[in-house]
């Protein structure tokens, strides 16, 4: 399996470094190892959802315009 540091994912994904980190440290991202002290993300890993916005069509969220 391929893997990428937290700095490329961050420029791949266009979120900053520590959010990836909290990510990982919530074990948000399956499959993260940490070689040395650098930890590293599967290259085919996917952005994950900021939990912090809903979906447009939630029952909390029904006027959305996203």
């Amino acid at each position: 399996m391929a893997y990428m540091t937290l700095q490329k994912v961050s420029e791949k994904w266009r979120v900053p470094v520590r959010e990836i980190n909290d990510y990982r440290a919530a074990n948000r991202i399956p499959d993260a190892i940490k070689a040395a002290a650098i930890w590293l993300i599967p290259k085919d890993a996917e952005k994950l959802l900021d939990r912090r916005r809903k979906k447009c069509g939630d029952e909390c969220d029904k006027n959305c315009n996203m």
